[in-house]
């Protein structure tokens, strides 16, 4: 009697995880398709499949809008950094707060919950003055410190709870021979707890890679990334080159879809860290 109904389910689950992906993945497609179509052909009625691919956009994009490609730069530049300082800043909180089981401590991850609950904008307006006085308008070094200081809360709650499942033993035998705290966290937490560091990567790398609100308020020139030239795109005088648009899409998408592709199993246990334990 249980077998057809766990077939049921199983079946249920099948066709639920399926609509999900089409639902997910049909625009995806859509705009990388279109960034082979003419400007004509992508919004005809009737929709056909059956097309002749051309390269014209992206062969216009490279001579039209050079600016892409050195926000691609800019994007990469601040991507990488931000992700380094917020994980080690992240991995050293989470080794502190694991570790340290005063009440203030701990009461105060409650606080860590609440700024990330935060709106950007709304830290956004205060720090444009602060930001103008300190001469680091449309440079790397604000976005960097930015976009790191966004998830270094979430980043820190992932990490102790990856660091919690590191038995204290190990730290108190390196301890008794001789080892630091700072020897400890580099040689023993920091190797044991890779998973929950590239989970805190994860979700570093795809918010500085899309991010648009910062990026828009503080940079003007020299460290402007893809996203604000592909809004400049859209708001083009002459019009929108919709092929031209769904190329420059396409290269912004696709470094960060295959990254989040090849770590997706990182991305669950981050997302999913501290759910199974007792």
């Amino acid at each position: 009697m249980l077998r057809p109904k766990r077939l049921g389910i199983a079946l249920f689950k099948t066709v639920m995880v399926a609509i999900i992906a089409i639902w997910s993945l049909l625009p995806i497609a859509m705009i990388f398709i279109s960034s082979f179509k003419f400007d004509r052909e992508i919004f005809a009625v009737p929709f056909r499949l059956g097309f002749t691919p051309t390269f014209s956009n992206y062969v216009a994009l490279w001579e039209q809008w050079g600016g892409f490609f050195s926000g691609l730069v800019n994007s990469l530049i601040i991507t990488v950094f931000a992700t380094v300082l917020a994980v080690l800043a992240s991995a050293i909180a989470g080794y502190a707060y694991s570790r340290n089981r005063h009440p203030v401590l701990s009461s105060s991850a409650f606080f860590l919950i609440f700024i990330r609950l935060i709106p950007p904008i709304v830290i956004t307006l205060p720090l444009f003055p602060v930001v103008n006085q300190l001469r680091l308008n449309d440079t790397h070094l604000v976005l960097i410190i930015l976009y790191a200081a966004f998830f270094v809360s979430l980043g820190t709650l992932v990490m102790r709870t990856f660091i919690d499942q590191i038995p204290i033993e190990i730290d108190e035998a390196a301890h008794i021979d001789g080892a630091s705290r700072l020897q400890v966290l580099r040689r023993l937490i920091l190797p044991l707890s890779g998973q929950g560091m590239v989970a805190v990567a994860v979700f570093v790398i795809v918010f500085s890679w899309n991010e648009y609100l910062f990026a828009l308020i503080f940079t003007t020139a020299n460290a402007r990334t893809a996203p604000i030239v592909i809004s400049e795109m859209i708001g083009a005088i002459e019009g929108v080159q919709w092929g031209v648009l769904f190329a420059a899409t396409s290269i912004q998408l696709l470094p960060v879809l295959l990254f989040v592709i090849l770590a997706q199993k990182q991305l669950v246990a981050g997302l999913t860290a501290g759910s199974t334990k007792g």
